[in-house]
């Protein structure tokens, strides 16, 4: 181990660390990009991508480091995922509803996260017949429902009117829940079901003595804020809406890049200066 103090690393994966070919925003000639490593597969596609650094960075941080992959991902698609280095004892998957520990979600978790949602927000049902209601087929692909927790659609960007999201994000506030719109997809997320949360429960039991973060989207903010130290990428979300943080450092890198620099700063923060 290269630390002296015990680090754990909680980091979104799309378009934070893994990228799909739409996302990977290479910008450089064709004879100097970077050689890629693909860590998901779908349909029997490949899907997802790291530089071959960046698998060379994550290798290291993830022996010296407990890290976490903290992803809105349900788990069916989280498990799609092969990330390099040693498997992960801890994940977080569905935006927090689930803490996995070797794989398993964590029953105990669930039935905090399940009381939470009863007590705090309206319920899913109500929300996704709002989001049915109010979304038109004109440029509605697909609504799905995620481990029972949350909902998201997904959508043709190009036909979706100016304004439909924000007047959602402010019709859903009211009811406790939380908008976040992701290329295609628009997710209505339970404000109590937070990354953060399940990011502190990992902390209590590892120990951890300093919390490192890094994400791109609207929920990933409270991940950032709950982190000692945090970064961005400068793309997405977070990035469109300009959003800062006093913990939080802001990257010029955008796509596959932005992944394996932030990975390279989460190896600088891990380690201390001499080691």
């Amino acid at each position: 181990m290269s630390t002296t103090v015990n680090t754990l690393v909680a980091s979104d994966l799309d378009r934070t660390l893994i990228y799909s070919t739409a996302a990977l925003d290479l910008r450089m000639p064709d004879a100097e990009a970077p050689r890629l490593l693909c860590v998901e597969v779908y349909e029997s596609k490949p899907l997802s991508y790291v530089t071959e650094t960046a698998a060379g960075l994550l290798t290291r941080l993830a022996a010296d480091t407990v890290f976490v992959p903290t992803t809105t991902r349900t788990r069916e698609q989280y498990h799609r995922i092969h990330l390099p280095g040693p498997a992960a004892e801890f994940a977080i998957c569905a935006n927090g509803g689930h803490l996995l520990v070797d794989g398993v979600s964590d029953p105990d978790w669930q039935r905090q996260v399940a009381a939470r949602l009863a007590d705090e927000c309206a319920s899913l049902d109500e929300v996704r017949a709002h989001l049915l209601a109010a979304a038109d087929p004109a440029w509605l692909l697909k609504e799905r429902i995620a481990e029972d927790l949350f909902a998201y659609l997904v959508v043709e960007r190009t036909l979706l009117p100016e304004g439909w999201v924000k007047e959602l994000a402010e019709w859903a506030e009211g009811r406790g829940w939380t908008v976040s719109l992701q290329g295609r997809k628009i997710y209505a997320v339970p404000q109590p079901l937070t990354k953060s949360a399940a990011v502190r429960e990992v902390a209590r039991r590892t120990g951890a003595e300093q919390i490192l973060a890094a994400g791109d989207s609207l929920l990933d903010a409270d991940l950032l804020l709950a982190a000692d130290r945090a970064w961005r990428p400068g793309h997405g979300e977070l990035a469109d809406g300009g959003w800062t943080a006093p913990n939080t450092h802001v990257l010029q890198e955008t796509g596959v890049a932005a992944g394996e620099e932030i990975l390279r700063r989460f190896g600088l923060a891990a380690t201390p200066p001499g080691a």
